[in-house]
């Protein structure tokens, strides 16, 4: 089944403003692209995935995203996470995609077969909730415009009453290593804690804490 990954990523100048009262704009920065790159990394070594359309306005992401079966598709009006995904669904019909995975850029744990498992699953939606189990942390859609993107506070419940609306067969399915992004301090505990765990996982990120740590930011080891 041809299957496009969609990342949406915003501009790394204003990225994590939630994490504003523990870290500094470069810090923060340098964190959201090195968690989109970990992300982007991943993707490419996904079994099930034919290519990655990367949607952003941010001249950084779009030069780390040049690469083999990597898109990269202009967010020309940044108005945030469900309208970016949509330009890249537009794109996926376009191109004549059977299916799409929607992914955040801010998950580095993201593990290439544990996508690999969702996507073979083969049903029309699956929504993978954030660890809080109210979010939406991915989307695998089939076809691609299947039900429409909201995300957001409140974004599982959305995503599964839009399932039924349509009806279509849908479930939520617990990812472990796309169940963590990184909007707050608490989550950027977590993350580290995680990764204290774990050998040779997101590198980028992981090198992007150790500097953190270095300036003084007080992220776990």
């Amino acid at each position: 089944m041809k299957t496009l990954a969609i990342l949406p990523v915003k501009s790394f100048g204003g990225a994590k403003q939630r994490l504003a009262p523990a870290l500094g704009s470069g810090s923060r920065q340098a964190l959201a692209q090195a968690m989109f790159l970990d992300v982007l990394a991943s993707l490419r070594r996904v079994t099930g995935l034919d290519s990655v359309a990367v949607v952003t306005s941010d001249p950084v992401a779009e030069e780390a995203a040049r690469g083999e079966r990597v898109r990269v598709l202009r967010d020309t009006e940044q108005a945030g996470q469900s309208a970016a995904a949509l330009i890249g669904i537009r794109d996926a019909l376009a191109r004549d995609f059977e299916r799409v995975l929607l992914v955040p850029g801010d998950t580095p744990l993201i593990d290439p077969a544990e996508v690999a498992g969702l996507l073979g699953r083969r049903r029309p939606v699956s929504i993978v909730p954030d660890r809080h189990g109210t979010g939406t942390n991915a989307l695998v859609l089939t076809p691609p415009d299947a039900i429409e993107p909201s995300f957001g506070p409140g974004s599982r419940e959305r995503h599964v009453a839009a399932a039924e609306a349509a009806g279509l067969p849908h479930a939520v399915e617990e990812v472990p290593t796309l169940m963590l992004d990184v909007d707050t301090r608490e989550d950027l505990d977590a993350l580290a804690a995680e990764l204290a765990g774990r050998r040779g996982q997101a590198p980028s990120t992981r090198g992007a804490l150790r500097q953190l740590e270095r300036v003084g930011g007080r992220v776990p080891a």
